[in-house]
Protein backbone atom coordinates (compact mmCIF):
# COMPACT_ATOMS: atom_id res chain seq x y z
CA UNK A 1 0.00 0.00 0.00
CA UNK A 2 1.23 3.45 -1.04
CA UNK A 3 2.22 6.38 1.66
CA UNK A 4 0.54 9.03 1.55
CA UNK A 5 1.55 12.76 2.62
CA UNK A 6 4.56 14.05 4.77
CA UNK A 7 5.67 10.57 5.11
CA UNK A 8 6.01 9.64 1.69
CA UNK A 9 8.41 12.47 0.63
CA UNK A 10 10.14 11.49 4.49
CA UNK A 11 10.43 7.85 3.12
CA UNK A 12 11.77 9.72 -0.57
CA UNK A 13 14.17 11.46 1.31
CA UNK A 14 15.68 8.49 3.74
CA UNK A 15 16.10 6.06 0.58
CA UNK A 16 17.81 9.09 -1.58
CA UNK A 17 20.10 9.73 0.70
CA UNK A 18 21.13 6.52 1.91
CA UNK A 19 21.50 5.36 -1.79
CA UNK A 20 23.47 8.61 -2.40
CA UNK A 21 25.88 7.46 0.34
CA UNK A 22 27.00 4.30 -1.89
CA UNK A 23 27.12 6.15 -5.56
CA UNK A 24 29.16 8.96 -4.22
CA UNK A 25 31.24 6.72 -2.65
CA UNK A 26 31.47 4.86 -6.12
CA UNK A 27 34.01 8.46 -7.65
CA UNK A 28 35.16 10.21 -4.56
CA UNK A 29 37.60 8.24 -3.59
CA UNK A 30 39.46 8.37 -7.22
CA UNK A 31 40.29 11.97 -6.50
CA UNK A 32 42.20 11.21 -3.01
CA UNK A 33 44.32 8.40 -4.53
CA UNK A 34 47.42 10.18 -4.74
CA UNK A 35 47.15 11.29 -1.17
CA UNK A 36 46.56 7.74 0.02
CA UNK A 37 49.31 6.67 -1.80
CA UNK A 38 51.75 9.03 -0.47
CA UNK A 39 50.19 8.76 3.25
CA UNK A 40 50.27 5.01 3.42
CA UNK A 41 53.35 3.93 0.96
CA UNK A 42 51.82 2.27 -1.38
CA UNK A 43 52.31 1.73 -5.34
CA UNK A 44 49.36 3.03 -7.38
CA UNK A 45 48.73 -0.36 -8.75
CA UNK A 46 47.97 -1.32 -4.70
CA UNK A 47 45.96 1.47 -4.39
CA UNK A 48 44.09 0.98 -7.07
CA UNK A 49 42.56 -1.91 -5.11
CA UNK A 50 40.98 0.58 -3.24
CA UNK A 51 38.19 1.43 -6.03
CA UNK A 52 38.53 -2.10 -7.28
CA UNK A 53 38.02 -4.17 -4.35
CA UNK A 54 34.70 -2.00 -3.81
CA UNK A 55 33.42 -2.64 -7.16
CA UNK A 56 33.72 -6.15 -6.92
CA UNK A 57 32.15 -6.49 -3.49
CA UNK A 58 29.23 -4.15 -4.89
CA UNK A 59 28.19 -5.98 -8.10
CA UNK A 60 28.32 -9.33 -6.76
CA UNK A 61 26.07 -8.30 -4.17
CA UNK A 62 23.68 -6.14 -6.44
CA UNK A 63 21.78 -9.19 -8.10
CA UNK A 64 21.34 -10.85 -4.52
CA UNK A 65 19.51 -8.08 -2.87
CA UNK A 66 16.20 -8.83 -4.31
CA UNK A 67 16.56 -11.85 -2.61
CA UNK A 68 18.38 -10.64 0.71
CA UNK A 69 15.70 -8.38 0.83
CA UNK A 70 12.38 -10.79 0.65
CA UNK A 71 14.53 -13.24 2.89
CA UNK A 72 15.33 -10.74 5.41
CA UNK A 73 12.44 -8.13 5.05
CA UNK A 74 13.09 -5.56 3.02
CA UNK A 75 13.10 -2.43 5.89
CA UNK A 76 15.76 -5.08 8.21
CA UNK A 77 18.09 -5.67 5.10
CA UNK A 78 17.73 -1.91 3.95
CA UNK A 79 18.72 -0.81 7.23
CA UNK A 80 21.59 -3.38 7.87
CA UNK A 81 23.40 -2.08 4.89
CA UNK A 82 23.06 1.65 6.12
CA UNK A 83 24.39 0.74 9.54
CA UNK A 84 27.48 -1.17 7.88
CA UNK A 85 27.97 1.25 5.11
CA UNK A 86 28.50 4.00 8.07
CA UNK A 87 30.98 1.81 10.45
CA UNK A 88 32.84 0.56 7.55
CA UNK A 89 33.10 4.59 6.69
CA UNK A 90 34.70 4.88 10.07
CA UNK A 91 36.39 2.38 9.81
CA UNK A 92 37.83 3.15 6.51
CA UNK A 93 39.07 6.57 7.99
CA UNK A 94 40.86 4.98 10.60
CA UNK A 95 42.93 2.56 8.78
CA UNK A 96 46.34 2.54 9.20
CA UNK A 97 47.57 0.68 6.82
CA UNK A 98 46.80 -0.09 2.98
CA UNK A 99 45.56 -3.87 3.62
CA UNK A 100 43.03 -2.23 6.34
CA UNK A 101 41.84 0.05 3.96
CA UNK A 102 40.91 -2.37 1.25
CA UNK A 103 39.46 -4.69 3.62
CA UNK A 104 36.93 -2.41 4.91
CA UNK A 105 36.20 -0.81 1.45
CA UNK A 106 35.21 -4.45 0.52
CA UNK A 107 32.74 -4.25 3.86
CA UNK A 108 31.56 -0.95 1.88
CA UNK A 109 30.90 -2.51 -1.21
CA UNK A 110 29.26 -5.28 0.37
CA UNK A 111 27.00 -2.65 2.16
CA UNK A 112 26.28 -0.57 -0.89
CA UNK A 113 25.50 -3.26 -2.99
CA UNK A 114 22.23 -3.77 -0.30
CA UNK A 115 21.49 0.18 -0.62
CA UNK A 116 20.94 1.35 -3.94
CA UNK A 117 18.72 -1.47 -5.26
CA UNK A 118 16.41 -2.56 -1.87
CA UNK A 119 15.99 1.76 -1.90
CA UNK A 120 14.76 1.72 -5.49
CA UNK A 121 12.25 -0.66 -4.17
CA UNK A 122 11.41 0.82 -1.19
CA UNK A 123 10.47 3.86 -3.21
CA UNK A 124 8.08 2.23 -6.25
CA UNK A 125 6.60 0.51 -2.79
CA UNK A 126 6.05 4.31 -1.53
CA UNK A 127 4.38 5.73 -4.57
CA UNK A 128 1.17 5.18 -5.91
CA UNK A 129 1.77 3.16 -9.00
CA UNK A 130 -0.06 5.66 -11.25
CA UNK A 131 3.45 8.24 -10.16
CA UNK A 132 5.98 5.51 -10.70
CA UNK A 133 7.60 7.34 -13.28
CA UNK A 134 7.94 10.56 -10.78
CA UNK A 135 9.42 7.98 -8.17
CA UNK A 136 11.95 6.37 -10.47
CA UNK A 137 13.26 9.68 -12.24
CA UNK A 138 13.45 11.39 -8.19
CA UNK A 139 15.63 8.10 -7.78
CA UNK A 140 17.33 8.90 -10.74
CA UNK A 141 18.59 11.96 -9.23
CA UNK A 142 21.04 9.85 -6.84
CA UNK A 143 21.77 7.11 -9.39
CA UNK A 144 23.22 9.58 -12.26
CA UNK A 145 23.95 12.59 -10.14
CA UNK A 146 26.07 10.52 -7.07
CA UNK A 147 28.85 9.51 -9.86
CA UNK A 148 29.27 13.05 -11.23
CA UNK A 149 29.34 15.00 -8.28
CA UNK A 150 31.48 12.61 -6.36
CA UNK A 151 34.71 13.77 -7.81
CA UNK A 152 33.63 17.55 -7.10
CA UNK A 153 32.71 16.87 -3.30
CA UNK A 154 36.38 14.48 -3.04
CA UNK A 155 38.19 17.64 -4.39
CA UNK A 156 36.40 20.14 -2.19
CA UNK A 157 37.43 17.87 1.19
CA UNK A 158 40.89 17.15 -0.09
CA UNK A 159 41.11 20.72 -0.36
CA UNK A 160 40.72 21.94 3.09
CA UNK A 161 41.73 18.59 4.79
CA UNK A 162 42.41 15.14 4.33
CA UNK A 163 41.61 11.85 3.09
CA UNK A 164 40.10 10.37 5.97
CA UNK A 165 37.27 12.96 5.92
CA UNK A 166 36.38 11.38 1.99
CA UNK A 167 34.53 8.79 4.41
CA UNK A 168 33.72 10.57 7.68
CA UNK A 169 31.58 12.57 5.85
CA UNK A 170 29.35 9.23 5.55
CA UNK A 171 28.65 9.18 9.27
CA UNK A 172 25.85 11.94 9.97
CA UNK A 173 24.52 10.73 6.45
CA UNK A 174 24.21 7.20 7.82
CA UNK A 175 22.97 7.89 10.74
CA UNK A 176 20.23 10.20 10.02
CA UNK A 177 19.15 7.59 7.17
CA UNK A 178 19.12 5.13 9.62
CA UNK A 179 16.88 6.21 12.26
CA UNK A 180 14.54 7.92 9.23
CA UNK A 181 14.32 4.39 7.98
CA UNK A 182 13.84 3.20 11.78
CA UNK A 183 11.13 5.80 12.32
CA UNK A 184 9.30 5.79 8.79
CA UNK A 185 9.83 2.92 6.65
CA UNK A 186 6.76 0.45 6.68
CA UNK A 187 8.06 -3.37 7.87
CA UNK A 188 8.05 -5.89 5.59
CA UNK A 189 7.14 -9.75 5.89
CA UNK A 190 9.90 -12.24 5.76
CA UNK A 191 9.10 -14.46 2.43
CA UNK A 192 11.98 -16.26 2.51
CA UNK A 193 12.07 -17.81 6.41
CA UNK A 194 12.39 -21.67 6.37
CA UNK A 195 13.07 -21.70 2.62
CA UNK A 196 16.65 -23.86 2.04
CA UNK A 197 20.00 -21.47 1.13
CA UNK A 198 21.01 -21.60 -1.92
CA UNK A 199 24.78 -21.46 -0.82
CA UNK A 200 26.00 -22.98 -4.52
CA UNK A 201 24.29 -20.17 -6.43
CA UNK A 202 25.89 -17.76 -4.20
CA UNK A 203 29.22 -19.60 -4.31
CA UNK A 204 29.10 -19.56 -7.89
CA UNK A 205 27.64 -15.87 -8.28
CA UNK A 206 30.15 -14.55 -6.18
CA UNK A 207 33.15 -16.35 -9.04
CA UNK A 208 31.62 -15.12 -11.85
CA UNK A 209 30.59 -11.88 -10.92
CA UNK A 210 33.85 -11.58 -8.89
CA UNK A 211 35.81 -12.54 -11.90
CA UNK A 212 35.07 -10.69 -14.38
CA UNK A 213 34.94 -7.59 -12.48
CA UNK A 214 38.05 -7.83 -11.44
CA UNK A 215 39.36 -8.43 -14.93
CA UNK A 216 37.33 -5.45 -16.19
CA UNK A 217 39.11 -3.11 -13.32
CA UNK A 218 42.72 -4.60 -13.80
CA UNK A 219 42.85 -5.91 -16.91
CA UNK A 220 44.13 -3.10 -18.79
CA UNK A 221 47.02 -2.38 -15.77
CA UNK A 222 48.26 -5.81 -16.57
CA UNK A 223 48.46 -6.32 -20.16
CA UNK A 224 45.33 -8.33 -20.16
CA UNK A 225 46.28 -12.01 -21.08
CA UNK A 226 49.84 -11.06 -20.44
CA UNK A 227 49.57 -11.26 -16.94
CA UNK A 228 48.48 -15.36 -15.31
CA UNK A 229 46.10 -14.33 -12.82
CA UNK A 230 44.01 -12.25 -15.39
CA UNK A 231 43.56 -15.79 -17.54
CA UNK A 232 42.42 -17.57 -14.73
CA UNK A 233 40.16 -15.20 -13.84
CA UNK A 234 38.51 -14.45 -16.80
CA UNK A 235 38.30 -18.40 -17.62
CA UNK A 236 36.56 -18.58 -14.43
CA UNK A 237 34.47 -16.09 -15.22
CA UNK A 238 33.03 -17.79 -18.17
CA UNK A 239 32.64 -21.07 -16.63
CA UNK A 240 31.02 -19.25 -13.48
CA UNK A 241 28.36 -17.10 -15.35
CA UNK A 242 27.29 -20.45 -17.52
CA UNK A 243 27.45 -22.82 -14.14
CA UNK A 244 25.60 -19.77 -12.36
CA UNK A 245 22.82 -19.57 -15.04
CA UNK A 246 22.26 -23.34 -15.19
CA UNK A 247 22.03 -24.04 -11.31
CA UNK A 248 19.57 -20.85 -11.24
CA UNK A 249 17.36 -22.30 -13.99
CA UNK A 250 17.39 -25.17 -12.10
CA UNK A 251 16.90 -25.26 -8.40
CA UNK A 252 13.69 -24.22 -6.75
CA UNK A 253 14.57 -21.81 -4.93
CA UNK A 254 17.19 -19.40 -6.36
CA UNK A 255 19.00 -16.42 -5.23
CA UNK A 256 18.61 -14.86 -8.73
CA UNK A 257 15.57 -15.24 -10.49
CA UNK A 258 16.31 -15.68 -14.33
CA UNK A 259 12.61 -16.85 -15.29
CA UNK A 260 11.62 -12.82 -15.39
CA UNK A 261 13.96 -12.99 -18.46
CA UNK A 262 10.81 -14.08 -20.46
CA UNK A 263 9.80 -10.63 -20.28
CA UNK A 264 10.84 -9.13 -23.62
CA UNK A 265 10.68 -5.64 -22.05
CA UNK A 266 13.15 -6.41 -18.95
CA UNK A 267 15.41 -8.41 -21.09
CA UNK A 268 15.62 -5.57 -23.68
CA UNK A 269 16.05 -3.04 -20.50
CA UNK A 270 19.14 -5.61 -19.24
CA UNK A 271 21.50 -4.53 -22.54
CA UNK A 272 20.18 -0.90 -22.70
CA UNK A 273 21.11 -0.71 -18.75
CA UNK A 274 24.65 -1.96 -19.75
CA UNK A 275 24.74 0.78 -22.63
CA UNK A 276 23.79 3.56 -20.17
CA UNK A 277 26.37 2.53 -17.20
CA UNK A 278 28.99 2.15 -20.31
CA UNK A 279 28.14 6.13 -21.06
CA UNK A 280 27.72 7.57 -17.78
CA UNK A 281 30.80 5.76 -15.89
CA UNK A 282 33.24 5.81 -19.11
CA UNK A 283 32.43 9.86 -20.11
CA UNK A 284 32.83 10.45 -16.24
CA UNK A 285 36.37 8.28 -16.07
CA UNK A 286 37.51 9.51 -19.76
CA UNK A 287 36.93 13.56 -19.04
CA UNK A 288 38.93 13.95 -15.72
CA UNK A 289 41.90 12.28 -17.40
CA UNK A 290 41.67 14.77 -20.41
CA UNK A 291 41.49 18.01 -18.49
CA UNK A 292 43.83 16.82 -15.87
CA UNK A 293 46.66 15.04 -17.68
CA UNK A 294 46.55 17.07 -20.89
CA UNK A 295 45.15 20.61 -20.28
CA UNK A 296 46.22 20.69 -16.74
CA UNK A 297 43.42 21.22 -15.10
CA UNK A 298 43.07 20.63 -10.79
CA UNK A 299 41.08 17.70 -9.64
CA UNK A 300 38.72 20.89 -8.34
CA UNK A 301 38.46 22.53 -11.39
CA UNK A 302 37.70 19.00 -13.24
CA UNK A 303 34.71 18.46 -10.56
CA UNK A 304 33.36 22.07 -10.59
CA UNK A 305 32.99 21.62 -14.31
CA UNK A 306 31.43 18.51 -13.72
CA UNK A 307 28.72 20.12 -11.27
CA UNK A 308 26.68 22.07 -13.66
CA UNK A 309 25.47 19.19 -16.09
CA UNK A 310 24.81 16.84 -12.98
CA UNK A 311 22.50 20.18 -11.54
CA UNK A 312 20.91 19.99 -15.13
CA UNK A 313 19.64 16.52 -14.67
CA UNK A 314 18.68 17.47 -10.92
CA UNK A 315 16.29 20.01 -12.33
CA UNK A 316 15.11 17.80 -15.92
CA UNK A 317 14.27 14.52 -13.15
CA UNK A 318 11.10 15.65 -12.06
CA UNK A 319 9.56 16.85 -15.27
CA UNK A 320 10.83 13.87 -17.10
CA UNK A 321 8.91 12.03 -13.96
CA UNK A 322 5.58 14.17 -14.80
CA UNK A 323 6.38 13.73 -18.77
CA UNK A 324 5.78 9.61 -18.09
CA UNK A 325 3.12 9.98 -16.18
CA UNK A 326 1.21 12.27 -18.86
CA UNK A 327 1.60 9.27 -21.28
CA UNK A 328 4.26 10.37 -23.32
CA UNK A 329 6.30 7.13 -24.58
CA UNK A 330 9.51 6.33 -22.69
CA UNK A 331 11.28 5.46 -25.91
CA UNK A 332 11.02 8.64 -27.23
CA UNK A 333 12.68 10.53 -24.40
CA UNK A 334 15.10 7.81 -24.20
CA UNK A 335 15.75 8.53 -27.67
CA UNK A 336 16.52 12.17 -27.64
CA UNK A 337 19.02 11.06 -24.43
CA UNK A 338 21.20 8.90 -26.25
CA UNK A 339 21.16 11.33 -29.29
CA UNK A 340 22.23 14.03 -26.74
CA UNK A 341 25.14 12.29 -25.40
CA UNK A 342 26.54 11.59 -28.94
CA UNK A 343 26.03 15.55 -29.09
CA UNK A 344 28.03 15.91 -26.15
CA UNK A 345 30.51 13.54 -27.11
CA UNK A 346 30.73 15.05 -30.93
CA UNK A 347 31.69 18.03 -29.62
CA UNK A 348 34.14 16.95 -26.92
CA UNK A 349 36.10 14.73 -29.57
CA UNK A 350 36.78 18.62 -31.09
CA UNK A 351 38.43 19.47 -27.96
CA UNK A 352 42.31 21.31 -29.10
CA UNK A 353 45.12 21.95 -26.10
CA UNK A 354 43.95 25.59 -26.04
CA UNK A 355 40.46 24.36 -24.38
CA UNK A 356 39.45 26.31 -21.09
CA UNK A 357 36.74 25.54 -19.09
CA UNK A 358 34.39 27.90 -20.73
CA UNK A 359 34.68 25.73 -23.81
CA UNK A 360 33.30 22.25 -21.80
CA UNK A 361 29.95 23.93 -19.93
CA UNK A 362 27.75 23.91 -23.28
CA UNK A 363 28.67 19.67 -23.97
CA UNK A 364 28.52 18.93 -20.30
CA UNK A 365 25.19 20.45 -19.50
CA UNK A 366 24.09 18.41 -22.67
CA UNK A 367 25.59 15.35 -21.11
CA UNK A 368 23.21 16.15 -18.44
CA UNK A 369 20.32 16.60 -19.74
CA UNK A 370 20.68 13.89 -21.83
CA UNK A 371 21.30 11.73 -19.07
CA UNK A 372 17.72 12.72 -17.25
CA UNK A 373 16.18 11.66 -20.40
CA UNK A 374 17.87 8.45 -20.41
CA UNK A 375 18.16 6.83 -16.39
CA UNK A 376 14.06 7.30 -15.81
CA UNK A 377 12.89 6.16 -19.16
CA UNK A 378 15.42 3.12 -19.56
CA UNK A 379 14.66 2.04 -16.27
CA UNK A 380 10.93 2.17 -16.74
CA UNK A 381 10.97 0.57 -19.80
CA UNK A 382 12.88 -2.37 -18.02
CA UNK A 383 10.58 -3.11 -15.17
CA UNK A 384 7.42 -2.39 -16.97
CA UNK A 385 6.00 -5.93 -17.13
CA UNK A 386 7.62 -7.18 -13.79
CA UNK A 387 5.01 -7.87 -11.39
CA UNK A 388 5.37 -8.62 -7.37
CA UNK A 389 8.63 -10.11 -6.28
CA UNK A 390 9.78 -9.85 -9.54
CA UNK A 391 10.44 -6.16 -9.06
CA UNK A 392 12.76 -6.54 -6.45
CA UNK A 393 14.94 -9.51 -8.28
CA UNK A 394 14.69 -6.86 -11.56
CA UNK A 395 15.71 -3.78 -9.71
CA UNK A 396 18.94 -5.95 -8.20
CA UNK A 397 19.83 -7.11 -11.72
CA UNK A 398 18.80 -3.90 -13.58
CA UNK A 399 21.70 -2.02 -11.51
CA UNK A 400 24.10 -4.63 -11.61
CA UNK A 401 23.73 -4.82 -15.67
CA UNK A 402 24.04 -0.66 -15.29
CA UNK A 403 27.52 -1.03 -12.85
CA UNK A 404 29.34 -3.80 -15.52
CA UNK A 405 28.39 -1.87 -18.30
CA UNK A 406 30.45 0.85 -16.51
CA UNK A 407 33.21 -1.35 -15.85
CA UNK A 408 33.27 -2.30 -19.63
CA UNK A 409 33.19 0.91 -20.54
CA UNK A 410 36.27 2.11 -18.62
CA UNK A 411 37.88 -1.00 -19.36
CA UNK A 412 37.40 -0.71 -22.95
CA UNK A 413 37.94 3.22 -23.11
CA UNK A 414 41.30 2.64 -21.40
CA UNK A 415 42.72 -0.06 -24.03
CA UNK A 416 41.34 2.08 -26.82
CA UNK A 417 43.28 4.52 -25.40
CA UNK A 418 46.56 2.40 -24.75
CA UNK A 419 45.85 0.94 -28.87
CA UNK A 420 45.37 4.36 -30.55
CA UNK A 421 48.02 6.45 -28.17
CA UNK A 422 50.75 3.82 -30.12
CA UNK A 423 48.91 4.47 -33.73
CA UNK A 424 48.73 8.37 -33.29
CA UNK A 425 52.07 8.37 -32.10
CA UNK A 426 53.73 6.19 -35.18
CA UNK A 427 51.55 8.53 -37.56
CA UNK A 428 52.57 11.83 -36.01
CA UNK A 429 56.73 10.70 -36.14
CA UNK A 430 56.22 10.50 -39.86
CA UNK A 431 55.97 13.91 -39.91
CA UNK A 432 59.51 14.75 -37.82
CA UNK A 433 61.86 14.49 -39.95
CA UNK A 434 64.22 17.03 -42.11
CA UNK A 435 62.14 16.64 -45.30
CA UNK A 436 59.29 18.26 -43.80
CA UNK A 437 59.05 22.47 -44.02
CA UNK A 438 56.40 22.22 -41.02
CA UNK A 439 58.82 20.24 -38.84
CA UNK A 440 62.06 22.21 -39.74
CA UNK A 441 60.62 25.48 -39.40
CA UNK A 442 58.88 24.58 -35.78
CA UNK A 443 62.18 22.89 -35.04
CA UNK A 444 64.78 25.74 -36.07
CA UNK A 445 62.45 28.49 -34.22
CA UNK A 446 62.77 26.27 -30.77
CA UNK A 447 66.27 26.33 -31.73
CA UNK A 448 66.43 30.34 -31.93
CA UNK A 449 64.20 31.29 -29.19
CA UNK A 450 66.49 28.83 -26.96
CA UNK A 451 69.79 30.10 -28.14
CA UNK A 452 68.26 33.82 -27.64
CA UNK A 453 67.96 32.98 -23.90
CA UNK A 454 71.83 32.73 -23.52
CA UNK A 455 72.05 28.68 -24.25
CA UNK A 456 74.90 27.17 -26.61
CA UNK A 457 73.47 25.90 -30.35
CA UNK A 458 74.01 22.23 -28.81
CA UNK A 459 72.10 22.72 -25.54
CA UNK A 460 69.65 24.57 -27.63
CA UNK A 461 69.00 21.85 -30.33
CA UNK A 462 68.85 19.12 -27.73
CA UNK A 463 66.01 21.41 -25.99
CA UNK A 464 64.52 21.81 -29.08
CA UNK A 465 64.56 17.73 -29.52
CA UNK A 466 62.54 17.49 -26.27
CA UNK A 467 60.09 20.23 -27.02
CA UNK A 468 58.98 19.01 -30.14
CA UNK A 469 58.91 15.09 -28.31
CA UNK A 470 57.04 17.13 -25.52
CA UNK A 471 54.47 18.47 -28.50
CA UNK A 472 54.06 15.05 -30.42
CA UNK A 473 52.95 13.10 -27.21
CA UNK A 474 50.06 16.20 -26.14
CA UNK A 475 49.18 16.07 -29.76
CA UNK A 476 49.13 11.97 -29.78
CA UNK A 477 47.02 11.97 -26.35
CA UNK A 478 44.52 14.88 -27.82
CA UNK A 479 43.75 12.63 -30.98
CA UNK A 480 43.41 9.18 -28.92
CA UNK A 481 41.02 10.60 -25.77
CA UNK A 482 39.31 12.35 -29.28
CA UNK A 483 38.62 8.66 -30.72
CA UNK A 484 37.64 7.93 -26.93
CA UNK A 485 34.92 10.29 -27.31
CA UNK A 486 33.89 9.37 -30.63
CA UNK A 487 33.59 5.46 -29.70
CA UNK A 488 31.39 6.30 -26.35
CA UNK A 489 29.12 8.30 -28.49
CA UNK A 490 28.72 6.06 -31.48
CA UNK A 491 27.58 3.16 -28.78
CA UNK A 492 25.25 5.44 -27.72
CA UNK A 493 23.81 6.24 -30.62
CA UNK A 494 23.77 2.56 -32.33
CA UNK A 495 22.08 1.37 -29.13
CA UNK A 496 19.00 3.52 -30.20
CA UNK A 497 17.34 0.58 -32.01
CA UNK A 498 17.10 -1.57 -28.92
CA UNK A 499 14.22 1.17 -27.39
CA UNK A 500 11.90 -0.27 -29.97
CA UNK A 501 12.20 -3.27 -28.92
CA UNK A 502 10.64 -3.01 -26.03
CA UNK A 503 6.44 -2.47 -25.35
CA UNK A 504 4.73 0.81 -25.58
CA UNK A 505 2.82 2.03 -22.83
CA UNK A 506 0.97 4.88 -21.86
CA UNK A 507 1.18 4.01 -17.98
CA UNK A 508 3.14 1.23 -16.57
CA UNK A 509 1.26 -0.27 -13.86
CA UNK A 510 3.64 -1.44 -10.84
CA UNK A 511 1.88 -2.79 -7.64
CA UNK A 512 2.00 -0.74 -4.86
CA UNK A 513 3.47 -4.05 -2.71
CA UNK A 514 6.71 -5.00 -4.74
CA UNK A 515 7.69 -7.33 -2.23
Amino acid sequence: MAEQGLKKWIITFTVITASLLELIDTTIVNVALPQIQGNLGATLEDVAWLSTGYAVANVIVLPMSGWLGSRFGRKNYFLTSIIVFTIASFLCGNATSLEELVLFRVLQGIAGGGLISTAQAILIETWPREDVGIATALFGLGAVVGPTVGPTIGGYILDISSWPWIFYVNIPVGILAAYLTITFVRTTPKDGQGKPVDWWGIGLLAVAIGSLQTVLEKGESEDWFSTAYITVLSVSSILGIFLFIWREMSTDHPIVNFKIMRHRSFAVGMFTSFVLGFGLYGSVFVFPIFCQNLLGFSALQTGELLFPGGLCTIVMMPFIGIMLKKGIPAQFMATIGMFLFFVFCSMLSKSTLASGTSDFFLPLVIRGVGMALLFVPLTTLAIQDLKGPEIGQGSGLNNMMRQLGGSFGIAALTTLIHVRQGFHRSNLLTNVNEYNPAFTERFNAFIHNFMGKGYTYLDAKLMATKAIEGTVLKQTLLLTYNDAYWVAGLIMLCSIPLLYLQKFKKNVDIPADVH
